[in-house]
């Protein structure tokens, strides 16, 4: 186990340096206005030694190194344009706690509804009528093929308009952040009903239990004890794909509703070109996604000694 995770951070920081390496590059080809925040009055002597300073002026593989052996110091710069001189980290700092709320509570609501969604369609296709696995799957199909920005407006349109609540949240009144957090949310429960469902009617037709139902084992018993179980193994691996979909939601749905997250923030610093901002957060959404596959890996490990981590088991 310590061997198999040993290689896969050493596997997940080569991938994090690519990722930073190409954006980073990509950024200096961009044009240099996203440094400035008064280009268009600017002299090219005073834009010079604005670059000069920035050490903008350095070959690339310069510049990158400075990066990265400012990174090893905890030091991702200052903000060029959306808050002028203030330090990234002190920006994210400010913004972490807001989004990771929000994400954590959606995610907390999608793991408590979505579960029991599943389990009560899979238990449902054993039935003469179906009528769970039915109604799950037109939640399931809907959720799935609307585009979640439509579904996102559609909740805020109605919502507001039905429990009388600003457009705007606010993070002193917890009542305001319901939207958002069932907005985030439905994608997650619709993924997990589905992919449990999957896991349990596919279980149930393994021979153990039907094994246990020929023993008069009740079917309570059955779900619960052996087929849940053995389902929710294989299911953690999307715990990671739920989080990172959690990060793209928040996107849209911070910008929507004025929250002032990480999501809301990543949308108005491109906007505003401050590439030294948008490079950190990419940094930071990267590093999210890249650990969140790991620890994806590692509970599937913890909760069935039968997976081996090794070179053919276990990695993605």
């Amino acid at each position: 186990m310590a061997r198999y995770i040993l290689k896969r951070l050493l596997r997940s920081m080569l991938t994090l340096f690519i990722i930073i390496t190409i954006v980073f590059s990509l950024l200096r080809l961009m044009p240099i206005e996203g440094y400035f925040q008064n280009y268009e009055k600017m002299s090219q002597t005073q834009i010079d030694l604005g670059l000069a300073e920035l050490g903008l002026d350095q070959p690339l593989p310069i510049q990158l190194l400075n990066f990265y052996t400012d990174l090893l110091h905890g030091d991702l710069g200052v903000s060029n344009k959306y808050r002028r001189n203030v330090e990234v980290t002190q920006i994210i700092a400010e913004k972490i706690p807001i989004s990771m709320t929000i994400g954590l509570i959606s995610l907390g609501i999608a793991l408590a509804v979505g579960l029991p969604l599943g389990i009560l369609m899979a238990r449902s296709t054993r039935t003469k009528y179906k009528i769970g696995d039915k109604l799950g799957t037109v939640f399931v199909v809907l959720i799935q093929a609307i585009p979640a920005a439509v579904y996102y407006l559609i909740i805020q349109f109605f919502g507001t308009s039905a429990f009388h609540m600003p457009l705007r949240a606010n993070m002193n009144e917890p009542i305001t952040l319901l939207l958002p957090i069932l907005s985030l949310s439905l994608g997650n429960i619709a993924y997990y009903a589905m992919w449990l469902r999957r896991y349990m009617v596919d279980e149930s037709n393994k021979d153990y239990v039907k094994l246990a139902r020929a023993k008069g084992v009740s079917a309570g018993d059955i779900s619960r004890k052996h087929v849940f179980r053995n389902a929710f193994v294989p299911l953690v691996q999307f715990i990671p794909t739920s989080v990172i979909l959690t990060l793209m939601g928040s996107l849209y749905v911070e910008s929507l509703y004025s929250i002032p997250g990480m999501g809301g923030l990543l949308v108005t610093v491109i906007q505003r070109q401050d590439n030294t901002v948008v490079q950190a957060l990419v940094l930071f959404y990267a590093a999210i996604s890249i650990l969140g596959l790991l620890v994806g890996d590692i509970l599937m490990a913890l909760l069935d000694p039968r997976i081996t981590l090794g070179k053919k088991e276990g990695g993605r």
